[in-house]
């Protein structure tokens, strides 16, 4: 089964009302619809996307550029791609861009050999868990007031949640902690709670509101500090008792043989995208298992639960559903675990149709 075109297809999906979070206000995303044909009539899929679609033509042209790297080769090979791949982008570096475009192929190569195979990703990657605990993380932004917070909340625990995640980020601090104590408050004990920074604090100002927050029992405070400070992040996670999430923002193995290194996170949070695709999360799995390190997801709920299903320390996947009208299937739940489709591939498909009205 041999690689015959990689094809790419730019739309652009807006969110029903802008949502905000430290890293500015989100109201659009530009995707880019990827799909891998073969010689054998089966065609893989995958997306990636840029936020409020600013540099969409930048990762298309990525990822078309990489396609001769794939084209006539065997889809089954997909770590001969990877290493192809790898060596091709050095010039370019060993992030960004360059690598999303691996990513974005990786993945469509990945849903192509399991469609082949008959067999769901999680599966053919070995097989861990059928169902994977997951958090709505689709709400409870920082533009919400305090009472929008409490009812999305109930929300969530209505429709089955048994986790979710709210945003951190306001100017006073004391701000934060009322808003975290409200939303306990309104779960309860029970329901488990995470807080996000989004990369907005100081290492002494994640400090000191780590320790505010304690008294909640959070199951993790994520991202407190800028990505690329893993040494600032490591005395974070040293400083207090709340477990450190991170990890969405790091590229390949590397990047996270640092992290794990430096200890800088309790939890582990590749993203497909960045990471680099299926073949590279799971490497970064495996990796983060050897020192007894759990992982969850970054986005991506539909595909993300195929390489969590493959791994024993996957503690959660994160459920955004920001993309979710893209896709045919929809994802099933059961008691506040997300199932992990036994379809071929990703158990996922794009609705052509749905999408041929939000084409450019």
């Amino acid at each position: 089964m041999k690689v015959t075109a990689v094809e790419t297809q730019p739309v652009t999906v807006r969110l029903d009302q802008p949502i905000g979070s430290a890293l500015g206000e989100i109201a659009k995303f530009g995707c880019i619809l990827v799909t891998v044909r073969t010689d054998a009539g089966i065609t893989g899929e995958n997306l990636i996307f840029t936020l409020n679609d600013r540099r969409t033509k930048v990762l298309r042209q990525m990822v078309d550029e990489l396609a001769d790297v794939a084209v006539g080769h065997d889809a089954g090979h997909i770590a001969g791609f990877w290493a192809r791949a790898w060596k091709d982008i050095n010039f370019l570096g060993h992030k960004g861009v360059p690598v999303a475009g691996i990513s974005a192929i990786d993945g469509a190569l990945w849903d192509a050999l399991g469609k082949a195979a008959g067999l769901p990703l999680y599966r053919l990657l070995g097989g861990a868990q059928d169902r994977v605990p997951a958090y709505h993380s689709g709400g409870l932004w920082l533009s919400r007031s305090i009472d929008e917070l409490v009812a999305e909340a109930q929300g969530f625990v209505d429709q089955g949640f048994r986790a979710m995640k709210m945003r951190l980020g306001l100017p006073d601090p004391a701000e934060d902690i009322a808003r975290v104590r409200a939303v306990r408050d309104a779960i309860g004990p029970g329901v488990r709670l995470m807080a996000d920074a989004n990369q907005g604090l100081t290492e002494a100002q994640a400090i000191r509101l780590g320790r505010r927050l304690e008294p909640f029992d959070l199951t993790w405070f994520e991202e407190p500090l800028p990505a690329w400070d893993l040494d600032g992040l490591a005395r974070v996670a040293a400083a207090l008792d709340t477990p450190i999430a991170s990890g969405e923002t790091e590229y390949t193995r590397y990047g996270f043989r640092r992290m794990l290194e430096l200890r800088s996170a309790d939890i582990l949070m590749p993203d497909l995208q960045r990471v680099g695709g299926v073949s590279e999360f799971m490497r970064v799995g495996h990796m983060a298992e050897s020192h007894d390190i759990a992982v969850s997801s970054h986005l991506f709920p539909e595909t993300s639960v195929q390489v969590l299903g493959a791994l024993s320390n996957a503690i959660f996947l994160e459920y955004m559903p920001w993309f979710s009208s893209l896709y045919n299937e929809t994802l099933e739940f059961r008691d506040g675990s997300a199932a992990v489709p036994e379809r071929p591939g990703w158990g996922f498909t794009f609705n052509r149709d749905y999408i041929a009205h939000l084409s450019r």
